[in-house]
């Protein structure tokens, strides 16, 4: 491979490591390549398997600063360099392993960090993103009925003090229109007589005084 070559094949590797959440490195010594196509079509969108050199691979990782992967590039390797969810994609790699022993998992990377094979195979057993959203959504629908429940309360009683006033209204209507009012002017109403009468009582004789004149 011409030098120009190496260093494209290069860039374009570390640009796959760049772009993806994680990476898997497998050999596939053995299988035809029609497995290889049913591999990648099992993988869909959540990851890109890519045949890759092991020197030039080597070169990549270096460069986007990923070690521990000297010793796992042997042999024919390819990546699954995942896209999508990472979860999804290590299941999808550990059940092809399972029908088609000749892949073989030997590592890989997770944000930065080297996984060995047995991390790999304990991520292919977590659920899955959306059974996880799943459940989310499920424990969120859960918080927000209790939620509901604690506000709907004080308007229940609310509404029971509402109905309450209104049968004391339709018994008294004086209460809506000022409730206690009335009671205060009918006691206004003898301090207001008490009040005339001395006026009424200083008058009188004056009164006297004028008819013995």
């Amino acid at each position: 491979m011409a030098r120009a070559d190496k260093q494209a094949a290069v860039a374009e590797i570390v640009e796959s490591f760049n772009d993806s959440a994680g990476a898997v490195l497998t050999e596939y010594r053995g299988l035809t390549v029609k497995q290889l196509q049913d591999l990648r079509r099992s993988l869909g969108e959540n990851a890109n398997y890519a045949v890759v050199k092991n020197t030039l691979a080597k070169i990549a990782a270096t460069e986007v600063g990923i070690e521990g992967f000297d010793d796992l590039l042997t042999g024919p390797t390819a990546i699954a360099f995942i896209n999508g969810d990472v979860v999804e994609a290590a299941k999808g790699l550990r059940d092809f392993a399972k029908a088609n022993p000749t892949l073989v998992i030997k590592g890989g990377v997770l944000d930065g960090k080297p996984l060995d094979a047995s991390e790999i195979a304990k991520l292919a057993d977590l659920e899955s993103r959306e059974v996880l959203l799943g459940k989310l959504a499920g424990a969120m629908l859960a918080s927000l009925s209790q939620a509901v429940y604690l506000l709907n309360a004080p308007l229940a009683q609310a509404a029971r003090l509402a109905g309450a006033l209104q049968a004391k209204a339709e018994e008294d209507p004086s209460i809506l229109a000022g409730g206690a009012g009335a009671p205060a002017a009918a006691e206004e109403a003898p301090a207001a007589e008490a009040e005339a009468a001395p006026a009424a009582d200083e008058a009188a004789p004056a009164d006297d005084s004028a008819t013995e004149a």
